[in-house]
């Protein structure tokens, strides 16, 4: 039992500004279990009450599954990957980590369930591989996040400027504007995110399924007055399929795995969700449909559009540069003049929804950090309104890193090279930690005595299914570091180019190595024995066999197209 009294949260949605809705709730902890650094619940628990307002609604969980990661990864990121890569290199690239990450999110999803906890990665490392693990790969995600937001903003204010009435504009007083809004969007809550995340998201997949209905026509040669004519896949074959070989392969492995970043948001969210049990494998079965629709087919079809030399590809200033992507593209050689416009606006509200996520998954991470001692006790302030009021103060803070736009394109790229240099290969990180952790939990599962039936749900492609996906993370992280060392035209660059790319690339391992290394020598943790592992605190429904043995015995009743249609969604 928790002990203490349950503050009453403001129901109203704008009464997160009231004057007593910032002021300090003493008994809101985001981890409400008090817990050693073992993971093993304290005997004499202090007045605890859980911290963040569940009220995050099954509708908002399936747009958060199905358009959360949708960002400039996709929309401009993969412009960079057909230029290295080449169409085949794209489908096999995006094909192969979204099988992977079908794996992990299942994965993700059987943990999310049986303990819908704050800050769930760092605690699911913590609980099941070691608590300096655990350490290193909160603060490895908190750290991506952190520096996700200025990135993200400095990447809106690029794609304003497509437009040529903002060209002679300050891209600082953009950002000020985005900055703005995101913060807003923020202090308003988990509902103020879970309403801007439900309408981003819904935006951005009418305009990825409008994408592909035209990219079909265009393909077909239906767009009246087009220079091009009929395509087809003749792209394919001039100038080809393939470009700088297996290399460039390897170096769109990388960029796929970034642009679906974010999925694992879906976890994240569980601690603020209503019901868990009944929203969340839904929600993860939308992955599969969201990676399916989403990526694959709209890339099919960019690369039957976008030859990977064509110049404006090619000529972009870099990955967050709007005018290189191959929506754009696609769209403006078929002589579309209104449509680019639109596409842009698409990629400003994906950047928006990407900022507003990063200020949401740094902050509940932070504070679930502090509530376990591993970051300074401040971040785990809960204010009435069940906000991690300065944790989202911080993270808002580092946004404000989005101003060195100012201070040209020079300083702008070489500053956000590194920024993004210790977040590169962090989703890498996270992901197969969720694997490792599902294969470490399924073993001490079965250690207790406990069988699969007594699990509300279950990962769709399994145990196995989770050492997929820990390998292929595997594999993604040896390709890394090949094309780090030795990236596609290294013979040309100098020496300091090449070890200056090297860091910009792999900058994140040694930050967790750092991370992991320190906290273990100093708090001298040990890796988990499956004796030690506790698969019983932290699980929100403790009478879960009786409730499931009924709602089981409802579904078994159900016609054969219902039960295929709760498989598939």
């Amino acid at each position: 039992m928790r002990r203490g009294s349950i503050t009453k949260h403001h129901e109203g949605f704008f009464t997160a500004f009231t004057l007593d809705s910032f002021k300090r709730n003493p008994n809101a902890r985001v981890v409400t279990e008090a817990t050693d650094l073992e993971g093993r619940p304290l005997p004499d628990q202090p007045p605890a009450e859980p911290a963040l307002a569940m009220r995050l609604k099954e509708r908002h969980l399936q747009m958060i599954a199905i358009g959360g990661s949708i960002g400039t990864g996709l929309f401009v990121g993969s412009g960079s990957a057909l230029a290295t890569g080449g169409p085949a290199s794209l489908i096999i690239a995006y094909g192969l980590i979204g099988m992977m990450l079908y794996c992990t999110v299942h994965a993700l999803g059987e943990l999310a369930v049986a303990f819908p906890i704050a800050g769930a990665f760092s605690v699911y490392s913590s609980r099941f591989i070691d608590p300096a693990w655990g350490f290193a790969m909160g603060w490895n995600y908190a750290l991506s996040w952190l520096v996700t937001l200025p990135l993200e903003l400095t990447a809106a204010s690029i794609t304003v400027s497509y437009w040529p009435g903002a060209k002679d504009t300050s891209p600082a007083a953009f950002v000020v504007i985005f900055w703005f809004v995101i913060v807003l969007i923020n202090f308003f809550g988990v509902k103020g995110y879970g309403e801007a995340e439900f309408v981003f998201s819904i935006i951005k997949v009418i305009a990825v399924i409008g994408f592909i209905i035209l990219g079909i026509i265009i393909a077909a040669g239906g767009v009246p007055g087009s220079p091009q004519g009929y395509l087809g896949a003749g792209y394919w074959y001039n100038p080809g399929a393939f470009h700088h070989g297996f290399k460039g392969l390897c170096s769109v492995f990388v960029t796929a795995a970034f642009s679906f970043g974010g999925t694992e948001l879906v976890g994240l969210t569980a601690a603020e969700t209503e019901n868990p049990r009944k929203s969340l494998p839904s929600a993860v079965k939308q992955v599969f449909w969201r990676i399916t629709l989403f990526y694959m087919v709209s890339l099919t079809i960019v690369g039957c559009l976008v030859p990977y030399n064509d110049p404006d590809l090619l000529n972009g200033t870099g990955s967050q540069d709007a005018n290189a992507s191959p929506f754009v593209i696609a769209v403006k050689n078929a002589g579309i003049s209104v449509v680019p416009s639109i596409m842009n606006v698409v990629i400003l509200i994906a950047v928006l929804s990407v900022g507003n996520s990063s200020v949401y998954g740094s902050s509940r991470t932070m504070a679930a950090l502090a509530d376990r001692g591993q970051a300074p006790k401040i971040l785990g302030y809960i204010d009435n309104t069940g906000r991690p009021l300065v944790s989202i103060i911080v993270a808002s803070a580092i946004g404000l890193l989005c101003f060195i736009v100012a201070a040209g394109t020079d300083v702008r790229v070489q500053a956000f090279n590194w920024m993004l240099a210790v977040s590169g290969l962090s989703s890498i990180f996270t992901w197969a930690s969720i694997c490792a952790c599902h294969i470490r939990f399924r073993h001490a599962w079965k250690y207790n005595g406990h069988t699969l039936d007594e699990l509300a749900f279950t990962s769709q492609s399994g145990y196995y299914g989770s050492w997929l996906g820990f390998i292929m993370n595997m594999l993604i992280l040896v390709a890394q570091f090949w094309t780090a060392v030795w990236p596609v035209g290294y013979a040309s660059e100098t020496p300091s180019e090449i070890a200056q790319g090297f860091f910009e690339a792999y900058l994140a391992m040694p930050i967790v190595i750092l991370f992991y290394v320190g906290f273990k020598v100093i708090k001298k943790t040990k890796f988990k024995k499956l004796a030690d592992i506790d698969v019983t605190s932290g699980r929100r429904e403790m009478d879960l066999p009786a409730i499931l043995a009924e709602e089981r015995a409802i579904q078994a009743t159900w016609p054969w197209w219902k039960k295929w249609w709760n498989i598939a969604f």
